[in-house]
């Protein structure tokens, strides 16, 4: 049971970096990629949906997103979205597409760019130490039911925090390249 504790914890620990470096990947520097809205949240109806579930997002060229909402009331809605998702990004409607054209990476989006990274950062360090947290309570309810021994959970407790301090480094490892690139002209 303690084994499969370990790696069920370690497997959500690795998923949690995975998708950290999916959305650092996403972070561009000066080009123009359909990802970067991914995390943008659209209200659609009264319910918050993803803007890919509401609209089809292209690039027009290799500085311009398209976004192209499939209902025409929505292109309002899209656009208010898209400005208020603190990405730096001004859109422009012209008819039914909305034009995003990214800015030009001048020192103040650099480090706008970096406070985005820092924040995914941020939120992926959350994610491990909440599946810390999820290990060490099922640890302690397997000792309450007296399923592991005192110092047993004491020793799997330990390693998850080991395993947490390994986790947290790497992130930190990550978000210090992206900075780097960012930062580099």
């Amino acid at each position: 049971m303690i084994a499969e504790l370990r790696k069920s914890t370690e497997q959500r620990m690795q998923k949690s970096l995975d998708a950290l470096k999916s959305d650092l990947g996403k972070v561009r520097t000066g080009r123009a990629h359909t990802g970067i809205l991914d995390h943008v949240q659209v209200d659609y109806y009264g319910s918050v949906m993803p803007i890919s579930q509401v609209a089809n997002i292209t690039l027009i060229d290799a500085r311009t997103i398209g976004v192209q909402p499939w209902e025409k009331p929505m292109v309002a809605k899209v656009e208010k979205a898209i400005r208020d998702a603190d990405l730096g990004l001004n859109p422009a409607t012209q008819g039914d597409v909305i034009r995003v054209p990214m800015p030009a990476l001048t020192e103040e989006r650099r480090r706008d760019l970096i406070k985005v990274v820092k924040h995914e950062g941020e939120n992926a360090k959350v994610a491990i130490r909440n599946q810390r947290r999820d290990a060490n309570n099922h640890l302690k309810e397997a000792l309450k039911k007296k399923e592991v021994a005192e110092d047993e959970e004491r020793r799997t407790q330990d390693d998850i925090q080991k395993l947490t301090d390994r986790y947290v480094a790497e992130v930190d490892k990550l978000l210090a390249d992206k900075e780097k690139d960012l930062m580099a002209v």
